[in-house]
């Protein structure tokens, strides 16, 4: 836990409100954040105060809403008195304005500017319109912020303002006061202390110098995985075929690069005997071939593939695995879903098993959100549409739980 400001024993909060309609949620986080006996302070942008009142903020917050860039001549600067005290900014709602100039350094109002004089960690909070949230631009910011070790709470997906419904709601508020009391008290979740291996992305099978068999895999619920994880206390190793940039803002996230099976499968295996648990998210290419030593050239016609198996990770992982070691697989199926799913996790002697429709909108490869079905001993549990670091959250909860049986 931090050790306070010169003005509080207690962390020190500053939430930042921003002009979205999901702003009222904001008075809700800040009710929140004071009942765990946190310093909180409340930035509002003009914006902000179109849908929710700094005076209502300022009730429930620790001090006055800051609103102003200009203190009265002779009082504290205002946003380098925020910035240098605060142990967390929490940005909810964060719009798609706010990102765009945080990433971009432009420091035209109080909030902006206290951000570039941060000294502690910031969360930003994305809300908004689906259409939004999946333009370029957006992104691009999202992932500059990210490269600058500012973490990222990615939106929900559910009802939106006007009717529509799709990824860039707002988190509930219990998500947001969960991430923000892992920050400034420390990780005391169940994965404290855990040692987790995780796998990701879609492996790249060479057939020449230039061309590669592949599958659509992104890598993205392996890496919500190894995010959340860290958040949750756990030490992550997270070995990738992704050219997804590796998690930051967390210490716990060691990425290693394997792209072809055989690469993933040598990483795996060196590392397995030290992990709690192995969670194979990644999908692994079945075959692979012996790749032409040049580029195969179309004047010389049509070239004859010969595919080899590749190697089952996952079996050779339950074959070798150490007492209460948890061993999670994925099954990524585009019919008959659950019946797949149900069969191979009792051919794959797995602890769970992470079942995957991938014919279903919204769900699988390449999306931003993901829906799932949970198998284990005990039976199924269907996780609905949700953005891939939702899903992840409740993967790693029981796992946790799994963890937590072996320890019994």
């Amino acid at each position: 836990m931090p050790s306070g400001t010169p003005e509080t024993d207690r962390p020190f909060v500053v939430v930042g409100v921003s002009g979205g309609i999901a702003a009222y949620k904001s008075v809700e986080l800040v009710r929140r954040l004071r009942e765990r006996d946190y310093h909180v302070a409340v930035i509002t942008t003009p914006a902000a105060e179109r849908f929710v009142s700094p005076f209502t903020l300022g009730t429930l917050a620790s001090e006055p809403v800051a609103r102003d860039l200009f203190s009265e001549a002779g009082g504290p600067i205002p946003h380098t008195r925020l910035g240098q005290l605060a142990d967390l900014i929490v940005i909810a709602p964060a719009t798609a304005d706010v990102i765009g100039r945080y990433a971009a350094g432009l420091g035209d109002d109080l909030l902006t500017t206290t951000l570039l004089a941060a000294r502690g960690t910031v969360l930003v909070c994305p809300a908004m319109h689906t259409e939004m949230w999946e333009n370029a631009a957006v992104q691009e910011n999202l992932a500059t912020l990210r490269r600058r070790g500012v973490l990222v709470l990615e939106p929900a997906s559910g009802a939106l303002a006007g009717g529509d419904e799709g990824p860039g709601r707002l988190p509930e508020v219990e998500v947001i006061v969960e991430r923000v009391a892992s920050l400034v008290e420390g990780p005391g979740h169940p994965l404290s202390g855990r040692r987790l291996l995780i796998t990701a992305g879609g492996t790249r099978e060479p057939i020449d110098p230039v061309r590669v068999l592949t599958n659509r895999s992104s890598g993205r619920q392996g890496h919500a995985l190894a995010e959340v994880a860290a958040q949750w206390g756990a030490e992550v190793t997270l070995v990738t075929a992704s050219e997804l940039p590796a998690p930051t803002g967390w210490g716990h996230v060691t990425t290693v690069r394997a792209e072809t099976a055989a690469a993933m499968r040598e990483e795996v295996l060196a590392r397995l005997d030290d992990a709690d648990a192995l969670i194979m998210a990644a999908a692994v290419a079945d075959f692979t071939v012996r790749p032409a030593a040049t580029k195969l050239k179309r004047r010389d016609g049509v070239p004859t593939l010969h595919l080899e198996p590749t190697a089952d990770i996952l079996a050779e992982a339950v074959a070798r695995r150490r007492p209460g070691q948890v061993l999670v697989g994925f099954a990524a199926e585009s019919s008959d879903a659950l019946r797949n799913g149900r069969e191979k996790f009792v051919r794959k002697g797995v602890d769970l098993l992470v079942l995957n429709d991938v014919s279903r909108p919204g769900a699988g490869f390449e999306t931003a959100t993901n829906e799932v079905v949970l198998i284990d001993a005990t039976g199924e549990e269907p996780v609905s549409l949700r953005s891939k670091a939702e899903v992840a959250r409740a993967v790693l909860g029981r796992v946790a739980s799994l963890l937590s049986r072996g320890d019994e």
